[in-house]
Formats: C-alpha cells, sequence, structure tokens
C-alpha cells in the first residue's frame, strides 16, 4: 500500500478588498496583502495553515494541493486605494503595507498568474511603501517595480542551510542557495533587503555554528538586515502538522517538543532569551544590523474567520 500524490487544485476567488487592517501597534505595517490562500511550499510549521480551517478545509496537505487565488485582486487593490485616497487624510491612513503575511506571494503559481506582480503595479502607480516577504527567487523578476516603490524592503526567509532540515520542514520550496542569491541580487540593485532567520527550530536550527552560517551568508550578500524568530505553533491545526513532520523526520525529538509546546505556543522564555543573545552576538561580529520594531511584533489574526480575508498572521519577532 502505498499514498498517491494529490493532485494540486487552483480555484479562482473574488475578493472584495485586497487591504486588510493590521490594528496591533506592535506590528510594522498598517495593511497587508494575500493574494494567495494556500501555498505550495508546504511547510510544515505555515501558521497559515489555519485559514484553510477557517474555509472549513483541510490544514494537511490540501494547504499545500488545493490553491485559492483572487483573481481580481489587481481591480479590488486599485478600487480600494482610490476609495481611501479620496477620503480625508487617505494617504496617510494608508501607511505601510506589507505583502506575504499569510502565504508566500510568489509561490509557483506566481509565476503564471503574476498577480502579486500586477498588486506590486499598482502600488507602484501610487507610490504607496511596501514590505515583502518570501522565499523565492522570483521576486527578482519584479526588481523594475521595486524600484519604483519608495521605502520599500524585502524579507528573504531563511532558517538554515542543513539540506535535510530543509527538504523534512520545507517540501517544495526554493533551495537556501537559491535564497541567499535572491537577496544577492536585490541588494546589487539597491533594494533594501535582509533575511527572516524564521522561524528557528529548537534542537535543529538554534546552535551557534548553525544560525552563524546563515549570518555568514547574509553579511557576503550585503544584507540590510537579519531578524530572528523561534517557532510558534499557534493552532491545533498548525501544531498538529507540524509534529506529525517531526515525529516522521526526527523522532527522537518529539518528547522534547511535546514538553515546551504541549500546552503552549512558544518555547519558553528563557530559551527565547538565549536565542536573541546568540543571535545579537553573531550579527555584531558579523556587522548586520539586527532588525526589531518598537516593542516586538506578535502574531496577529483577523478580527472574524467568517471574514473574506485571511488570518493575518506574522513571525513572532520578539523571540
Amino acid at each position: 500500500m502505498f499514498a498517491l500524490p494529490l493532485q494540486t487544485r487552483y480555484e479562482p476567488v473574488r475578493a472584495k478588498q485586497l487591504l486588510n487592517p493590521v490594528k496591533a501597534p506592535s506590528m510594522p505595517f498598517d495593511w497587508s496583502i494575500n493574494p494567495y490562500r494556500g501555498c505550495q511550499h508546504g511547510c510544515s510549521f505555515c501558521y497559515a495553515r489555519s485559514t484553510h480551517a477557517f474555509l472549513g478545509m483541510e490544514a494537511d496537505d490540501t494547504f499545500q494541493h488545493h490553491i485559492l487565488y483572487k483573481d481580481n485582486a489587481p481591480e479590488a487593490l486599485q478600487a480600494q486605494v482610490e476609495r481611501m485616497l479620496r477620503a480625508k487624510g487617505g494617504r496617510s491612513r494608508l501607511g505601510r503595507i506589507a505583502i506575504g503575511t499569510a502565504t508566500d506571494p510568489y509561490q509557483p503559481l506566481e509565476g503564471r498568474l503574476k498577480l502579486t506582480r500586477q498588486c506590486l503595479e499598482v502600488l507602484a502607480a501610487y507610490r504607496l511603501p511596501v514590505s515583502i516577504t518570501t522565499r523565492s527567487p522570483l521576486i527578482l523578476r519584479d526588481i523594475d517595480l521595486l524600484r519604483k516603490l519608495p521605502g520599500s524592503s524585502v524579507n528573504i526567509s531563511l532558517n538554515t542551510l542543513d539540506k535535510r532540515i530543509w527538504r523534512s520542514f520545507e517540501p517544495m520550496s526554493p533551495a537556501p542557495a537559491q535564497r541567499i542569491k535572491a537577496l544577492q541580487g536585490l541588494r546589487q540593485e539597491g533594494i533594501e533587503a535582509g533575511i527572516f532567520m524564521a522561524p528557528i527550530l529548537p534542537f535543529l536550527t538554534d546552535q551557534t555554528e548553525d544560525m552563524e552560517q546563515v549570518v555568514e551568508q547574509a553579511a557576503e550578500a550585503k544584507a540590510c538586515f537579519v531578524m530572528g524568530s523561534v517557532l510558534r505553533l499557534n493552532t491545533a491545526e498548525v501544531k498538529s502538522w507540524f509534529f506529525g513532520t517531526l515525529r516522521q523526520a526526527y523522532p527522537r525529538l518529539v518528547g522534547s517538543y511535546a514538553d515546551w509546546y504541549g500546552h503552549s505556543p512558544t518555547a519558553p522564555k528563557a530559551y527565547r532569551e538565549q536565542i536573541r543573545s546568540q543571535l545579537a552576538r553573531l550579527l555584531e561580529r558579523a556587522g548586520i544590523p539586527a532588525y526589531m520594531p518598537e516593542g516586538g511584533a506578535k502574531p496577529i489574526q483577523a478580527e472574524s474567520p467568517e471574514d473574506d480575508k485571511p488570518v493575518q498572521l506574522a513571525f513572532a519577532l520578539d523571540l
């Protein structure tokens, strides 16, 4: 007996709006955009798996193989931006926009649909600053637009250079070396870009030598910053899928993770502080600034799962 691989299904959906308000004052952006629900990268720790559960779908392999895309994304975005700009104080209300807070805006489907690119075209036309988080070198395709977006930045997610760990937890994501090349390409074009070292996996990617390898690669690529984030498992759906992956790839660690995450979404505070200090020393030695929004940044979510928008979850930058 063996399980047949799931065939990936792509489903268009209509969006009423693209900009979702982010109301937590600790977050370094005011609005978020996610053109896709579900992600072909299939990362086992992805906090956005809960978005599928809210839609009555499974948060297992379905999250990777049933991708919903907002086929009217650029039109909905332009209409929403124009409405806001017509209102009193509209431009100041728009503030900073983040793309990719839930699923990767440059997952493989973007190569064909170009929804993220079309959204960037809208933002560039109005000169609205944006921050983008991705694991994909496909972002290099859009350097022409990034140059037109004042005050914008790119966060390349990379938590390890270890190929076994990468393949175990991020089965279909671009290789770490490709992400470093993407960072190099962005910096060579003068785009502000750095590394999200996230999530740092306890007992797997948290050793000094492992973190140092990522920091050294970031330094060679001229990264503007490095942000660190220890693994969070915020919902039952995410926790269940992650533990299933852990049990298969690193069964010896299941007990240790259960002790820490069995009744908590986070690792112990003392451990997080240790990792923060460890990373700070590595960054100081490499001459890379550590980026930390004032007050830190914690995961936040939309007010209601019934809203026609994905749960807004972001990396916990406070470690």
